[in-house]
């Protein structure tokens, strides 16, 4: 008899989710109707974004698509002492309309807010902004982009006139010096940084300049790498201006018939010498006079930035100093050179075309022109554009706790994970009147204080567009349908205007808000643009469709987009001409002292994105770095008494977290680094935000999410537990979510307590706890009920508080489920065991022994390099022993061969075996 046929492969191309690259992607899905599912994913060949390349995250996509977790139905409650149950969207959406149509109609429509994300699509958000700005007739509309591009935005509209990005990715081949500064790209954004590699393949004698604290792997590969003071970054270009005022590397023709303001910055800069800047930069003299010549010399300079720039109380200075480089050596405008902003959302760029932020407008209008706001009246058929400014992210949320603002609107983001100072944020979310969580995720943080939980269709399952950081609009499309009763995120939003219009009589009307589909959300959104800097009138869903992804301006007659701007060198001035703009010279909000000596700094992992909502769904992208830690300088921990892995308390002026701690030679001392992505799901306490002061940049209203004021302290937690847990089915990380699931309300009863997942092709849970006392025997036998582990050989020493329990599947002979309380110290080899997924033979009877050293035979596997291989360091390090060169490791194991997300790394290993042998 012949087999069953292979199931029929589907193919739909889209785009990438997660960070602002926007590289296209070839969806693979089988099945129909109801019963399709996503099951692979690949890169685009045709894309221009990325021409094929994915980074770790984006190809594994397919790995994040499981229901476990999701938002099926709607879920409301009309009290807080009452737990939500499910009902209709109709009724869901009526007791939406009435609640907010009560309070505006009581308090005014400044009483209500919205808080949206740059994961939305272009189409979700003009929605979510008309809703706001024509039916409620409030401007307390923000986005999460407040927190990540916000200053970039500031930034670019001081000196060049408007938010525009005026560079390419093409100009990455084209630049003969980068400067990468506040971006650590070999992580955030990795398949731009292949192309970086690409540039300085094809040519040796091109620079690289790394500013940043911290040496990462886009440092390692720098030419010259500033490990600035943690603040420093606008005295640092101010000096390096100063050093090319002096030696004659500025363009004086240019900046006279192409700038203003200039005469009066020189002014300011007279006396900021390498010398004097470099005691607050924290580098050398010459290191500054080095980074100041080779900018000036460079032909075509391109500078690229992201977080470390924009996340600062003086983030608008900090992007206007950078960009003072272009605009006095004239290197704008032309191939190869310009400022470069890389942004950190899918779809940043998009929400600030539509104006989805509470000092923007569509059409890059400001809410604070009478003249734009009477334009956009016009547009809309409504009487009036409010012109009392909105409350931008961390205002809103302090209104909302101090009672200003009585009911929030939350869409596609998870303010109880992302915000500073997690304190203050979920005292305000608990106080709201009323929480909207629109979302595809019912267990991020911030669903546990909606009163309104409404289910939103998710990467896959979306039609629209999004616009990446080069200004290139990409089609986003559906694959399969949403499940359960998700909806998509604009349909969601016309159906509470529609409701609302009926309710409210602030102007708009529920007929302005019968779209058919997103393609008539995006030609009224077309409409809004025309004649404006960023003019796509030439666009639509049908000429996207047939000729691609296309970057704006792109106006009516156009066959393509443009890929640079200000050739002309005229700007998006009243008079055409850039400008200098003065400085503040801060370093950062909060400053170190004797009760908080250390600065810490936050960023990103290589494999997880933002608060893992979906990357962390899956074991694959959390092997590179299993677990949260603080790293500190090894100086740091041996003064503090510290050993590799010790639990800490680290204590800041809003409060306090436990982590363990890790030596890392990339930090100088006095400094610390943790990951901004774990939180509340993950660990006892809310996370890193949980540190981080509310302090805001006073033009961007971007808050300081890179920078706080610690101590680390020991944490006197003796008692430990340590919980594994290896899946036993077919769909094994289905599994491993629904026991996180049944785990993660135990997380804040104690001290310490992180819940992870591990693994590759033999994926499981951990979770690891500490206390100061022993866990009870009733909480205890709970969490065994939660993982299944009934069924398992049990050893007690009720004299010691010892309890350990190992479930071993018959079968096989795996260990699948693991319990150490009071005793672990062999928990990591054991881990290891259950990750190899070897059966137990001998090793059955070393089960229960207190040993830290594995059995002889049990080599320890190492930490994964190379996620698409699963390719570890220990199995790198000996082949780089043996003598073999990098290309015939990689021959080998085939570790860098795929997404090449792991090639930095990969890399440096190679330099230090070489430093090493030599």
């Amino acid at each position: 008899m012949m087999g069953a046929p292979e199931p029929l492969l589907r193919e739909t191309r889209s785009t990438c989710c997660y960070c602002g690259t926007g590289c296209g992607v070839i969806i693979e899905t089988v099945g129909a109707g109801a019963a399709a599912k996503i099951v692979g994913v690949r890169g685009d060949p045709e894309h221009p974004a990325n021409f094929g390349r994915l980074c770790s995250k984006g190809a594994s996509l397919h790995l994040t698509t499981g229901l476990t977790g999701r938002a099926l139905v709607p879920e409301y409650r009309a009290a807080r002492n009452e737990a939500r149950r499910p009902v209709s969207w109709d009724t869901a959406l009526d007791a939406a309309a009435e609640r907010f149509a009560a309070i505006i109609n009581e308090h005014g429509p400044d009483a209500v807010a919205f808080y949206v994300s740059g994961q939305l699509l272009t189409e979700d958000y003009y929605v979510f902004n008309k809703l706001a700005r024509a039916v409620v007739g409030t401007n307390n509309i923000d986005s999460n982009s407040r927190l990540c591009m916000s200053s970039a935005v500031a930034g670019y509209k001081a000196t060049l006139g408007a938010d525009a990005v005026p560079c390419s990715y093409e100009d990455i081949a084209l630049a003969d010096l980068f400067l990468l500064a506040g971006s650590n790209a070999a992580w955030a954004h990795p398949v731009l940084f292949r192309r970086i590699e690409d540039a300085k393949a094809a040519n040796p004698e091109l620079k690289i300049v790394v500013v940043d604290p911290r040496r990462t792997d886009t440092a390692a590969m720098a030419d010259l790498h500033l490990a600035i003071t943690p603040g420093s970054d606008a005295i640092l270009y101010s000096a390096m201006l100063h050093v090319m005022l002096w030696e004659g590397l500025v363009d004086e023709a240019f900046i006279a018939a192409h700038t203003g303001g200039f005469a009066a910055l020189r002014a300011q800069l007279r006396e900021l010498t390498p010398a004097a800047a470099a005691a607050s930069c924290g580098v050398s003299a010459d290191e500054i006079v080095t980074a100041a010549r080779w900018f000036g010399a460079a032909r075509a300079p391109l500078s690229m930035w992201c977080q470390g720039l924009n996340q600062s109380s003086h983030g608008t200075a900090n992007n206007a100093a950078l960009i003072h480089l272009h605009l006095a050596t004239g290197k704008i405008g032309r191939p190869g050179m310009g400022p470069f902003s890389l942004t950190g959302q899918p779809n940043a760029m998009g929400g600030r075309e539509v104006g989805a932020m509470a000092n923007l407008l569509p059409g890059h209008r400001a809410p604070s022109d009478a003249a734009d706001r009477a334009e956009l009246a016009a547009l809309w058929g409504v009487p009036a554009i409010p012109a009392t400014p909105g409350k931008t992210a961390v205002d809103m949320f302090d209104a909302l706790r101090e009672g200003q603002i009585k009911a929030v609107w939350i869409a596609c983001t998870n303010p109880a994970h992302s915000l500073p100072d997690q304190t203050r944020v979920r005292e305000a979310l608990q106080k709201a009147e009323f929480v909207v969580v629109q979302d595809a995720f019912a267990d991020i943080e911030t669903a546990a204080y909606a009163d309104l939980l409404l289910p939103a269709a998710s990467w896959g399952e979306k039609e629209g567009t999004v616009t990446n950081s080069e200004r290139r609009i990409s089609r986003v499309r559906a694959a399969v349908a949403p499940p359960g009763e998700a909806r998509a995120d604009w349909k969601i939003a016309a159906d509470f205007a529609r409701r609302l219009a009926t309710r409210v009589g602030v102007g708009g009307t529920a007929k302005q808000f019968a779209f058919a589909d997103t393609a008539e959300v995006f030609a009224e959104h077309v409409a809004t643009t025309r004649g404006r800097d960023l003019d796509i009138g030439g666009l639509s869903h049908a000429v996207l469709e047939q000729r691609g992804p296309q970057q704006w301006p792109y106006p009516a007659g156009a066959t393509s987009g443009q890929a640079r701007l200000y050739a002309d060198h005229r700007f998006a001035t009243a008079d055409g001409r850039a400008c200098f703009v003065p400085l503040t010279f801060n370093l950062t909000a909060e400053a170190p002292d004797a009760r908080f000596p250390l600065r810490l700094t936050t960023g990103r992992l290589r494999d997880q994105w933002h608060g893992m909502s979906r990357s962390g769904r899956t074991a694959r992208l959390c092997a590179h770095e299993p677990a949260p830690r603080l790293l500190l300088h090894p100086a740091d921990l041996d003064r503090r008494g510290f050993k590799e892995g010790d639990l800490a308390r680290v204590t800041s002026r809003r409060g306090e977290i436990v982590l363990p701690v890790s030596a890392s030679d990339e930090l100088k001392p006095g400094q610390a680094f943790a990951a901004m992505h774990w939180g509340g799901r993950s660990l006892s306490h809310a996370g890193v935000n949980q540190l981080m002061l509310a302090a805001t940049d006073p033009v961007s209203k971007q808050p300081e999410l890179k920078h706080a004021a610690i101590r680390v302290e020991r944490a006197e937690l003796p008692w430990r537990l340590v919980l594994l847990r290896a899946a036993e089915t077919a769909a094994p990380e289905e599994e491993l979510l629904v026991w996180r699931a049944r785990l993660a309300h135990f997380l804040p009863q104690f001290d310490y307590a992180a819940l992870t997942l591990a693994g590759r092709d033999h994926p499981l849970l951990a979770l690891s706890i500490a206390g100061a006392e022993a866990v009870a025997d009733d909480r205890l036998a709970l969490l065994v009920a939660a993982l299944d582990l009934g069924d398992s050989t049990v050893y007690r020493d009720p004299r010691r508080g010892i309890v350990k329990m190992a479930r071993i599947d018959a079968v096989g002979d795996q260990l699948t489920g693991l319990l150490l309380a009071g005793e672990t110290a062999a928990a990591d080899w054991l881990r290891e065991l259950m990750l190899s997924g070897r059966p137990l033979g001998d090793l059955r009877r070393w089960l229960f022994a207190p040993t830290a050293q594995p059995p002889a035979g049990l080599a320890p596997a190492g930490r994964t390099v190379c996620n698409c291989f699963g390719v570890t360091d220990t199995e790198i390090k000996a082949l780089l022993g043996q003598g073999l060169a990098l290309e015939q490791v990689q021959a080998q194991l085939k570790c860098g061969s795929s997404c090449g997300s792991c090639l930095p790394e990969l890399r440096r290993m190679a330099a230090q075996a070489m430093v090493t042998v030599a």
